[in-house]
């Protein structure tokens, strides 16, 4: 029943994303239960693939595989505080919890203004409400019926789709084989609308969930489906399906019922990795609608949580299964998208770049879900249990299209996407920004334990998309993640109109959260002062000097991975208000009498910026022993800013 895809089958393993813990903190006298290897565990898609002008659901579900996973006796992507409760989706057996998103991404439950979050899937899910409401009692959610005001289901063609019943669809599995085949089409989409409508109302919990369900899987009638939303006063749509490009052009796509000014709609940007390497065939495409100049493509990250469900860190999905992107063959890149500092770097020329921004999609920190169908169905000790985890970026998409509703919606903002664009430049801080990983192909595939990539993201990269940002994850704008994942929903919020944006628009930390230490590979760091301590005011009438964006190159990051760094392979980039002179310093983090401390190294210079955008690189043929490095760009009159690597 496991399908195998490609990037599992050429190694003889089902293996899953990575083994990644949210640790609770024991009690001195409590034994703690560990979660298994990722080896334990297989992932297949849920939906069957896509034809010509057909769009597949992008859900990847995790299937127990050894006895120990079936048994469920070992929690999922978390250390318990034992004793487990038994079979206990609350107790996070089967999943991420609704609190556990609301923690890593510091969210409310609720958002200040009625918001109406539309879910646009295939075919008639009988079992949909009773679902969510199943859900929505195992987490003490609100109750979100039909009956209250908060549910409401809308069929795209105007009557209900196959299945109209429970009965009918029984009927269909023993039917003929086309009867089968519709069938099993229809109970894949079916677990796709429980995660969507599910994962909606657990990350805004006042918002109305409206789910539209297109007559079939064909782009004619989810587009019809698309149409009904908007026209049912949907204020976010949700996509979670994708195709190829293929017969879509510029002009029907500027009349297209994505082309919404002031409804945000989100679409996934695939499961399959850069341009749909892992994807079974040998089409490469990048995924339409996500590729549309009118959505906010969403990508798919591997999230690590800490102690609390608190953020520790994002890398890209990459392992049995990827975030989707790529260069659009199809449509251009909006002007917002082409202004960001490091756009020479992503490949995509003039093309439009997937994705615009990500949340977590890999199977193995995936969500909890409860749906009624034969796919999600386990015995467990005599038990029938009907929850299952699922990832992908079906997750990822509902999920921003959520944040989006937490924050009041597009609020007129003619493009939600252009909203982040803005935000990540102005306020930084209010998103996570993804700096580690690569959802290009690698030819060494995944270790068996962990489910991570034997590839360093460099590797996978240089053979995929040139070691272009497109396919690479680095300091600011890249393919894979966009401009990152919700710190907050401060970046999710549009400018007054005619107005500033807050103020308050970068999320403040809790107290006592320790600074994250850099992973292998980058990451990045603003600085209000230079290191050595506040940066010198400016003269008197003198505009402020600030630098924004500052990055790596991609060659740069390129030969981070390959070792033998050599100061003039330190390439970076930056964008600077004013013309200025700037300092240049690279430090070196040593340890000295048990402490930690930056070590300045010689060799400081200081560089004429024009304003706007410049790359330099450092000088100097000394190689950079392995260890965590800093450099700072500190301007004569402005604040300095900094971005932490590691060179291997």
């Amino acid at each position: 029943m496991t399908r195998i895809t490609r990037a599992t089958a050429n190694h003889g393993l089902l293996v899953a994303g990575a083994s990644l813990a949210l640790l609770c903190a024991p009690t001195a006298a409590a034994s703690t239960v560990s979660p298994l290897p990722a080896s334990d565990y297989g992932v297949r898609s849920v939906c069957a693939a896509s034809g010509p002008r057909q769009a597949a659901c992008l859900s990847r579900q995790l299937v127990p595989q050894s006895a120990a996973a079936r048994a469920r006796t070992h929690p999922l992507g978390m250390t318990h505080v034992g004793p487990l409760p038994a079979l206990s989706p609350a107790a996070g057996d089967f999943g991420l919890r609704p609190q556990d998103l609301h923690s890593a991404y510091q969210l409310p439950a609720t958002g200040g203004f009625a918001q109406t979050i539309a879910i646009v899937d295939a075919y008639n899910d009988p079992t949909a409400e009773a679902d969510l409401a199943e859900y929505s009692q195992e987490f003490g959610l609100p109750s979100c019926t039909s009956a209250n005001g908060c549910f409401q289901l809308v069929y795209g063609g105007g009557e209900a789709p196959f299945p109209k019943t429970v009965a009918e669809l029984d009927k269909a599995r023993k039917g003929t084989p086309a009867e089968q085949k519709k069938a099993r089409l229809a109970e894949g989409w079916a677990l796709e609308v429980s995660l969507d409508i599910e994962v909606a109302h657990a990350v805004c919990q006042n918002c109305r969930v409206l789910l539209v369900e297109a007559t079939s899987q064909s782009f004619e009638d989810l587009e019809q489906a698309e149409q009904a939303a908007i026209a049912s006063g949907a204020s976010e749509v949700s996509n979670s399906w994708g195709g190829a490009e293929a017969g879509e052009t510029p002009l029907q796509e500027s009349t297209s019922p994505f082309n919404h000014p002031g409804v945000v709609i989100t679409a996934a940007a695939g499961d399959s990795g850069y341009r749909n390497w892992d994807a079974e065939g040998a089409e490469s495409y990048t995924e339409f609608p996500a590729s549309s100049p009118h959505v906010v493509a969403v990508g798919g990250t591997r999230l690590s949580l800490g102690a609390g469900a608190t953020w520790a860190g994002e890398s890209v999905w990459n392992g049995n299964g990827a975030g989707g992107g790529g260069c659009s063959e199809v449509f251009g890149a909006q002007p917002w998208q082409q202004s960001v500092a490091d756009w020479s770097l992503v490949g995509c020329g003039q093309r439009r770049a997937v994705a615009d921004v990500s949340a977590d999609a890999d199977p193995y920190t995936g969500v909890a879900v409860h749906d009624s169908n034969a796919q999600c169905r386990e015995t467990i000790e005599g038990h029938v249990v009907h929850w299952c985890t699922i990832g992908g970026t079906s997750l990822a998409s509902p999920l921003i299209a959520s944040v989006f509703g937490l924050a009041g919606g597009g609020a007129g903002a003619s493009y939600a996407a252009k909203t982040l664009y803005e935000n990540a430049l102005a306020s930084p801080a209010s998103l996570h920004d993804v700096v580690n990983g690569s959802n290009g192909e690698c030819s060494k595939g995944f270790n068996p334990t962990t489910g991570i990539s034997a590839c360093t993201p460099a590797e996978e990269a240089q053979a995929s998309c040139g070691a272009t940002l497109i396919c690479l994850a680095a300091p600011g704008y890249d393919g894979p993640s966009g401009v990152g994942t919700p710190n907050g929903v401060a970046a999710f919020q549009p400018a007054p109109q005619g107005g500033e944006r807050p103020a308050s628009a970068s999320p403040v930390p809790p107290p006592g959260t320790p600074p994250a230490a850099p992973a292998a590979g980058l990451s990045s760091s603003a600085e209000a002062s230079g290191p050595s301590g506040a940066a010198a005011p400016p003269p008197p009438g003198a505009p402020p000097v600030v630098i924004s964006r500052l990055a790596l190159t991609a060659n740069a990051i390129f030969s981070l991975h390959r070792g033998r760094v050599r100061l003039s392979q330190v390439g970076f980039a930056f964008v600077i208000s004013v013309p200025a002179h700037v300092r240049v310093r690279l430090a070196r983090r040593v340890l000295s009498r048990g402490r930690t401390r930056w070590q300045a190294l010689r060799g400081s210079l200081t560089l004429f910026a024009a304003s706007g955008m410049n790359r330099r690189h450092l000088a100097g043929h000394a190689v950079l022993p392995a260890g965590v490095y800093r450099l700072t760009l500190a301007p004569a009159a402005g604040a300095a800013r900094s971005i932490v690597f590691r060179v291997r």
